[in-house]
């Protein structure tokens, strides 16, 4: 049955269905935290994410074949899988230093990083209200971190690490993002997806220890089941909205993911306080998240970018 909502809603709906699924997801990876390895959570989602792309290529006879793409292509394809483990790795590891609030917030370099890549690489262009976001963004991360920093220093259950984990996350992200420009011309969106995580589902194999799934507390595993779905449900959204709607408003929509972060953990802090922390953020800091969100939107306001998988 045809929706009756129209492209601009539909386009809204999936761009906000992907800022809650990227928002909650840091909480449900903490819980596993407590009982796995960043190596193995991330192998699973790959895994499952995998096989889904896989039985819809083969139902639509859309498989990718060796000789779509040249040797370069390839050793590309590599390396972009290769700073995606690095993104998905670091993401799940910092989540062991810090609040998963922090980690979303930082997260909102990847765009500006990604921004600044694309003029540097492909020569895009680099509006004013681009270059103003920019700087909202830059000064928002100072008024954060000018009170976040001390705190996490002085915290006997956050550390620095964790800050520039995410950062190293960040930066992955915006490495990754910009190899698919390269890569899109040789696969479709859906087999690339299915290539990445094939190859990426191999090089985690040796340092994953699945044997620890088997001992996951029913509500680890219903945590793992919502962080393999999160692979495909957000992803899908997001790429989806890509297609239907503006670039620069679905990429402005998902800034606003770092909120859903903050209300999940405040809500995940009153149901095990043992294993997540508070973010201990003042009336500065706050207003520095405020300002990173509108830097980040800002900033991608008339932006095109690579379509993330």
């Amino acid at each position: 049955m045809k929706s009756s909502l129209s492209p601009s809603m539909m386009g809204f709906l999936l761009a906000l269905t992907t800022a809650l699924m990227w928002g909650v997801l840091p909480v449900f990876l903490k819980v596993l935290l407590s009982h796995t390895d960043a190596y193995t959570i991330t192998a699973s989602r790959f895994i499952f994410a995998a096989l889904f792309v896989l039985a819809s290529l083969a139902l639509s006879r859309a498989l990718p074949h060796a000789r779509q793409a040249t040797g370069a292509i390839w050793i590309v394809l590599f390396l972009s899988t290769f700073v995606l483990l690095i993104n998905y790795v670091t993401n799940v590891i910092a989540l062991a230093y810090v609040s998963p609030a922090t980690v979303q917030l930082i997260l909102q370099l990847a765009p500006l990083i990604l921004m600044i890549g694309g003029v540097v690489f492909y020569k895009e262009s680099f509006s004013r209200l681009q270059f103003f976001g920019a700087i909202v963004l830059f000064v928002g991360m100072g008024l954060f971190f000018n009170q976040r920093i001390p705190v996490i220093l002085s915290s006997a259950v956050e550390s620095i690490e964790g800050v520039f984990l995410v950062v190293l996350s960040a930066i992955a992200w915006a490495a990754y993002a910009l190899t698919q420009k390269k890569l899109l011309m040789s696969f479709t969106s859906a087999q690339l997806t299915l290539l990445i995580y094939i190859l990426g589902s191999f090089l985690l194999l040796p340092f994953t220890d699945f044997a620890s799934l088997l001992t996951l507390s029913d509500w680890q595993i219903f945590a793992l089941l919502f962080c393999c779905l999160n692979t495909v449900i957000g992803y899908g959204a997001f790429t989806k909205a890509m297609h239907i709607w503006d670039t620069s408003k679905v990429s402005a929509v998902i800034t606003i993911a770092p909120v859903f972060t903050y209300v999940s953990n405040k809500l995940a802090i009153e149901i095990a306080p043992d294993i997540f922390i508070d973010a201990q953020m003042d009336m500065l800091a706050y207003l520095g998240a405020l300002m990173i969100m509108g830097g980040a939107m800002l900033a991608s306001i008339g932006r095109k970018t690579a379509k993330p998988l």
